[in-house]
This record gives C-alpha cells, sequence and structure tokens, in this order.
C-alpha cells in the first residue's frame, strides 16, 4: 500500500519529520528553508498531499488551494493558535479537518503582551533609538517621561487563554480590569482578578491601556478604526499580538500623530512582514517581529502538537485540537 504524502511547508522546530517517522509516516517532505515559499511553490510541494502544516504568514488556504492539492487531502495542520489563513467552513465540507495549537502560546505571548505594555509606556524605542544613535548625553531630569502602570485601568480585548494570562499578571501592578468578550470569564470575575465585563467602547473610555487578544474574524477585521480611536481616553496605550488585520494600521498612525494616543505596542502588524511607514517612522511604537510564542519550549510544543493533529488527521481519526 501505497504511503500517503505529508507536506510540511516551513521548517519546524524539534524536527517533526522524524517524529511523523515515528508514527510510521516516511513519505514526509519539509521545506529546508526558513522561508516561506511563493504560491507555485506551495502548490508543487502540497500536490498530492494528504496532508499539510503550515505556519502563519504561509498565505491564504481555501477553495482553490485545496483544488490544487487533490481530493486525497484529509487534513491542515496550523502551527499556531490562530488559524485565519485557513477557510475553514470550505474545509470542512469538502471533509478536510483542521488543526491548531491552542496551549502552548498562551503564557508566552501573554509574557510578549506585558513586555510590549511596559515599553510603550515607557517609551523604550525612543530610549533605544537615543543610545544605538549615540546621542546619549546622559540622565537628566526632563528626558521624555513615560507613565506608570500601578494603579491603571486595563482593558482586555477578548478573554480566551491568553487574554486571561495577560489579566491576571496584571494583578501584580494592582490594575482595575476590564474585559470585553462575547461571553463572561468567570475566572476574571472571580478568581481573584476582579474583573469587570463591559462593552467594547464603554471600555475604551475608561481605559488606560488595551490589550487586544481577539482572533481574527469578518467581525474583527479592523475593529479598532478611526471612530474606535477616537473613542479612546486621550494617552491610552494600544497593545496588539492576536492578528494585525484588527487594527487599521494607517488610522492608529493618525490617532499617534496627533497625539490623541500614547503610545502602541505591537508585535503583530496587517500586511506582514510588511509595516505601515508611518508606524515605522514614530518613536511611540515599541515593535516586535511577531514573536509572541517563540520560546524553545512553546515551539517544541506546537511542533508536537501540530505533528498529532497530522497523524490523526491522515488516519481519518479525530483531532486532538480541532478548529472550529
Amino acid at each position: 500500500m501505497e504511503q500517503p504524502y505529508i507536506a510540511l511547508l516551513r521548517s519546524f522546530p524539534g524536527d517533526p519529520a522524524a517524529m511523523l517517522r515515528e508514527a510510521g509516516f516516511t513519505n514526509v517532505w519539509e521545506n529546508p528553508e526558513p522561508r516561506k515559499l511563493s504560491d507555485d511553490e506551495i502548490a508543487e510541494h502540497a500536490h498530492s498531499a494528504t496532508g499539510v502544516m503550515i505556519a502563519p504568514g504561509d498565505g491564504q488556504f481555501g477553495g482553490a488551494f485545496f483544488d490544487a492539492v487533490g481530493e486525497q487531502l484529509r487534513v491542515i495542520s496550523c502551527y499556531a493558535v490562530g488559524y485565519d489563513s485557513v477557510n475553514v467552513a470550505e474545509a470542512t465540507a469538502r471533509g478536510i479537518a483542521v488543526g491548531y495549537t491552542p496551549g502552548p502560546t498562551t503564557e508566552p505571548t501573554a509574557d510578549i503582551a506585558w513586555l510590549l505594555l511596559l515599553g510603550a509606556a515607557r517609551n523604550a524605542a525612543w530610549c533605544n533609538q537615543l543610545l544605538h544613535s549615540g546621542s546619549w548625553r546622559g540622565i537628566s531630569p526632563t528626558d521624555r517621561l513615560g507613565v506608570g502602570v500601578e494603579g491603571k485601568t486595563l482593558l482586555i480585548v477578548g478573554a480566551g487563554r491568553i487574554g486571561t494570562a495577560v489579566a491576571q499578571r496584571a494583578q501584580g501592578w494592582r490594575m482595575e480590569i476590564l474585559y470585553y468578550s462575547r461571553s463572561r470569564n468567570r475566572e476574571l470575575e472571580e478568581g481573584g482578578v476582579n474583573a469587570r465585563r463591559v462593552a467594547l467602547d464603554d471600555g475604551l473610555k475608561q481605559a488606560d491601556f488595551v490589550s487586544i487578544h481577539c482572533p481574527l474574524t469578518v467581525d474583527t477585521k479592523h475593529l479598532f478604526d478611526k471612530p474606535r480611536f477616537a473613542g479612546m481616553k486621550t494617552g491610552a496605550i494600544l497593545i496588539n499580538t492576536s492578528r494585525g488585520a484588527v487594527v487599521d494600521e494607517a488610522a492608529l498612525a493618525d490617532a499617534l500623530g496627533n497625539g490623541h494616543l500614547g503610545g502602541a505596542g505591537l508585535d503583530v502588524f496587517e500586511n506582514e512582514p510588511a509595516i505601515h511607514p508611518e508606524l515605522l517612522k514614530s518613536d511611540k511604537v515599541f515593535m516586535l517581529p511577531h514573536i509572541g510564542s517563540a520560546t524553545r519550549e512553546a515551539r517544541l510544543w506546537m511542533t508536537e502538537m501540530s505533528v498529532a493533529n497530522l497523524v490523526a488527521g491522515v488516519r481519518g481519526e479525530p483531532l486532538p485540537n480541532l478548529a472550529s
């Protein structure tokens, strides 16, 4: 019996090809270079695959991709907590399971959200530029003053695993926690955080810091646009570790440029790896290159989960972590 073909469209930590061989699958192709493949290369290497493993930024995977791969495709394994790059409804209609990796990203991404929050609050981008340019002339009482975090109000937008972990960390700063979510989060309300659920626009009027953790959907694309920024508290700081397109970058640049917002901390971008030029110019934006889950431990765990999803899908078994 011919071995099913499995295509790994990126190089992943932990040698997933070896993990697949241990599971009995030897017909595996893995991208030998740490780069995104072109659309033509994806079509070439994924053709006739029973299972495909993808990473964020690899492209959009919908009907055209499914047609190019062939009817034998059973599973797409997303190496991420987000699976917005896959048309899940179309995949499900065709009998293709879509897997994702929800657990490993929680704690490291919450850490990065706090790194961004503190960096934006204390003008880390400007300070870093000052040092690297050789312009620093020593300490001055009037140099670019940041804002304090202790006792301020934090709004969590999207109170899932990561949003909850970010809110829990805020207890060390004795912050007031608000959250906006489609459903009530009892862990945040009753687990010592004492968070209060609010309507989004009401929360934005009150919050000194806003941290975004909602998935990217049709409803959340450009959730933060010009009117939303105008409705935020003057001097507020925006943090985004979810998906770049939740934020209208041009509108964000305007809100920072006109002084309405005090700063921003961004780990994700609307058109990665491209970044809006006005954001690149701004010393009020503390940016990181999408490293939310980038710890050795988390990325290895993600590989193991992605392979488990692949193996189950190729065998026709229920996925351990099925996107829906």
